[in-house]
């Protein structure tokens, strides 16, 4: 009788999915990064729902970064050209930590220098600190030799959430564009895109 059951096991087994490795560090069922809604460098309000379909890449910065940001722009830009076809897939967001100097206007010629599909959201600064609470991230003012020249410190990590809005991986800082479009395609697989 119990050899019987083997035939079904092996049956089950081989309907199973393949697990979904990825080289990101996997947060699949992470409760936190949800409640997202934020105006755009264009005055839209922007939830996750508006994304559906698309995977997208989420992390915090500022438009006058010497270099954390703008090198994670280009590795996104990057990323979207090593997807080929499927960067129609993927939506950049960029939510600033400097709403006071990144107006809406800085905003959208930052966005436009490295690619113009890439999306800022601008917390107003009395919503700053719940959206950063919310996404678990860390920011903090570092007074600068005037009132205006001061600087930013900040989480340098990315989010990536699947094509249903959920938050699935975080991309460390100095991932590869290579590690991103691999990790972003095994999405995409496992979600049947």
């Amino acid at each position: 009788m119990a050899g019987a059951s083997l035939p079904i096991l092996a049956t089950l087994a081989a309907c199973s999915p393949e697990p979904v490795s990825f080289q990101s560090t996997d947060i699949t069922g992470a409760s936190f990064a949800q409640s997202l809604r934020l105006k755009d460098h264009n005055g839209v309000v922007r939830t996750l729902a508006d994304f559906q379909g698309k995977i997208v890449v989420m992390f915090f910065g500022f438009t006058q970064c010497p270099d954390v940001c703008p090198t994670s722009m280009a590795t996104l830009a990057e990323v979207k050209r090593l997807l080929g076809t499927d960067g129609e897939k993927l939506q950049v967001a960029f939510i600033t930590v400097d709403p006071e100097r990144d107006t809406p206007e800085l905003l959208n010629a930052y966005m436009q220098s490295f690619d113009p599909t890439f999306l800022a959201l601008r917390p107003e600064p009395a919503e700053l600190e719940g959206v950063a609470k919310d996404f678990k991230i860390y920011y903090r003012k570092v007074d600068g030799p005037t009132p205006t020249s001061y600087t930013m410190d900040h989480s340098a990590g990315k989010y990536i959430f699947d094509t249903a809005g959920r938050v699935r991986l975080f991309s460390n800082y100095g991932t590869t564009p290579e590690v991103i479009a691999q990790d972003i395609k095994a999405l995409l697989k496992s979600s049947g895109n």
